[in-house]
């Protein structure tokens, strides 16, 4: 192993961020992608074991969402052919989770279109939440309805949601030329109002949108200041009738180094596999488990992922096992370092200010 991998090797063992210039050799270097791989792959085994935690996504509302970004087929003028469909009902909603659990998955993710949710959504998903946990009451519940307003996030953690999720997608630099109706700023304003309510912030990236190395490093290093306890790598899913429809841009070992340099920078925390890595990473998907120890199982929000039969057989193939819904995802250090607030708003106790 080189100087470079066994420093990075070093560093993620005693949770220590990369400099800047060795994230950058981690996505371009001289060092063999599966030199790369093996090198995070000892961190990811340090952390997690041969464990592979499974997620799945209830797209609870399709479509016809007021925002621009350039990547969602869900987006503001677009034609992509996809389903469209207000509020399923609560019960709709708990039969799938249902269905997902006994198929392996570990946290559900309820997921709503558009810009963020008013009164009577909160309500829409505090109902659901019920109702998912009443049939499956181990099961993680993770919400991701767009920008929180005060009081929102209380109220989702007061009906038993576990995580909330708002992924920064990209640098903000960059932001502007993805997205118009909204700010890199409101996004970290959401997780800030999640994490405050004590709900475990969730968030991540997609890659595949004309992003630089650059770009990449600058995202990994402002969703380390986040502090996020799960992190979803989505790769670009190109869907005709979206302006990034014609971006095709990700190799396999391309969507390897920067799971890779994720894993690195973030050592002790969940690396989730999510939209795109059955048509980025084709056959070295099962490469991709020695780097993430979380992915997606099932469908995403607008596309279909690989059957869930073939999922489990490549966990089981890779050599990895599945995640039992009593087992901790994140190492004991990792928790120890985890504070729900019992203060400040919400609380008779003052803030710490």
């Amino acid at each position: 192993m080189t100087t470079l991998l066994d420093g990075l090797v070093g560093k993620a063992l005693r949770r220590e961020t990369p400099s800047r210039d060795e994230a950058l050799a981690v996505l371009t270097g001289a060092e063999e992608t599966l030199d790369i791989v093996a090198a995070a792959g000892r961190v990811r085994r340090h952390f997690f074991g041969r464990r592979v935690k499974l997620n799945t996504i209830i797209n609870m509302k399709s479509g016809l969402c007021p925002e621009d970004c350039s990547y969602c087929s869900q987006r503001l003028g677009s034609s992509a052919e996809i389903l469209k469909y207000s509020w399923i009902s609560p019960e709709e909603a708990a039969r799938t989770a249902d269905q997902a659990v006994r198929a392996g998955a570990k946290r559900i993710c309820l997921v709503a279109s558009g810009r963020g949710p008013g009164a009577r959504d909160i309500t829409r998903i505090e109902d659901t939440i019920a109702a998912v946990k009443e049939g499956s009451p181990e099961a993680e519940i993770c919400v991701c309805l767009g920008l929180l307003s005060d009081g929102q996030a209380e109220r989702l953690a007061a009906a038993g949601a576990h995580a909330y999720s708002h992924n920064l997608n990209t640098s903000e630099a960059r932001y502007a030329d993805i997205c118009s109706t909204h700010t890199f700023t409101d996004r970290t304003d959401t997780l800030r109002r999640a994490g405050a309510a004590g709900l475990s912030p969730c968030s991540g990236a997609i890659f595949g949108m004309g992003e630089s190395d650059e770009d990449i490093v600058d995202l990994a290093f402002a969703l380390r200041e986040s502090d996020p306890d799960s992190v979803p790598v989505n790769f670009l899913i190109p869907f005709e009738g979206t302006p990034l429809a014609d971006n095709w841009e990700l190799t396999p070992e391309r969507c390897l180094r920067i799971l890779a340099l994720f894993r690195f920078c973030f050592p002790d925390v969940e690396v989730r596999l999510a939209g795109g890595r059955e048509i980025h990473l084709r056959s070295l998907q099962p490469l991709a488990l020695h780097l993430a120890n979380s992915m997606f199982l099932g469908d995403y929000l607008t596309s279909e992922g690989q059957p869930g039969t073939d999922d489990r057989q490549m966990i089981t193939d890779a050599g990895f096992v599945i995640e039992g819904v009593d087992e901790r995802t994140l190492p004991d250090a990792r928790h120890d370092l985890v504070a729900i607030r019992r203060r400040g708003a919400g609380s008779d106790l003052p803030a710490n200010t």
